[in-house]
């Protein structure tokens, strides 16, 4: 695997890291909220505690965004490892912000690789607690980018089959009855919890194609694969401040179910979040 320069959108799940996520990106996972940028001197912080997953959405609103052309889009399953690569990069590029300074190349380098070999444990299963994950990645050819995306190109690039493609959107499914320090889902009820509910996090776009349905198109791929695994409940983490990720989720067929106590919420230092809920058994069967 080759590796590339990682730079800088929306929910993220990494092991053992506090995520700070920013505004409403739709990539969702660790799902929608409106968070503060984690500033240099927090990177520099972050750099010397154990990596985390970063497990909400983090879609983000950006004024700066252009049309894209949506007919060579492949939304899928992430499998190969240069891919996988791409996404991490991607999650990095999108839940950091990072001021220029000396070695801040290598940091991003660092954090990927670090989210790059949690999100192998989560797909292959070894990561205790999670009966199930993949990562669901939107993905467009080299040859459809704008020359104005180099840096975006350079980061999160990787090949299949021939073809040089970008990574320009990315969440995980996990199948499981909670994610860490994040609000616990109440459907199913019983012992198939384990088995039949599941979550979204980290999910992002790249900032420069927000406002380009690139989430939606994410969340709707996401809950086709959940019912293929047998999924009756799916949730998402959202920041409470965060409207244009919540009206996505609504959009989408989520509806509120908890909130977070502001107690929690600020013993975790992290903007208060809300859950949201979506009946695939009943979308499913409709």
């Amino acid at each position: 695997m080759s590796i590339l320069t990682s730079s800088s959108c929306s929910s993220i799940f990494l092991p053992n890291l506090i995520s700070r996520q920013n505004h409403f990106n739709s990539g969702i996972i660790f799902p929608n909220l409106r968070n503060p940028r984690i500033s240099k001197s927090n990177v520099l912080l972050f750099s010397k505690t154990k990596f985390q997953s970063l497990i909400y959405s983090q879609l983000c609103t950006s004024d700066k965004t252009l049309t894209l052309d949506t007919s060579a889009l492949d939304i899928s399953v992430a499998v190969a490892e240069d891919e996988i690569w791409a996404s991490a990069c991607l999650r990095v590029r999108s839940f950091y912000d990072f001021k220029q300074s000396f070695g801040i190349e290598d940091h991003k380098k660092h954090l990927a690789e670090l989210e790059f070999e949690a999100s192998k444990e989560r797909i292959a299963g070894t990561r205790e607690g999670f009966k199930r994950v993949c990562c669901v990645n939107v993905t467009l050819p080299m040859s459809r980018m704008s020359s104005s995306w180099d840096e975006l190109c350079s980061a999160c690039k990787y090949s299949a089959n021939g073809e040089d493609r970008v990574v320009i959107g990315t969440l995980d499914i996990n199948q499981c009855v909670r994610l860490p320090d994040e609000i616990t889902g109440k459907r199913p009820q019983g012992s198939g919890a384990d088995v039949s509910r599941a979550y979204l996090s980290n999910v992002c776009v790249a900032k420069e194609l927000q406002r380009n349905g690139l989430s939606y198109l994410l969340v709707s791929k996401s809950k086709k694969v959940a019912q293929e695994w047998g999924i009756t409940d799916l949730y998402v983490h959202v920041a409470f401040e965060n409207e244009p990720a919540r009206r996505l989720y609504e959009k989408s067929g989520f509806v509120y179910e908890s909130d977070e106590p502001a107690w929690q919420a600020r013993y975790l230092d992290r903007p208060r979040r809300i859950l949201l809920w979506s009946d695939l058994a009943r979308t499913h069967n409709s």
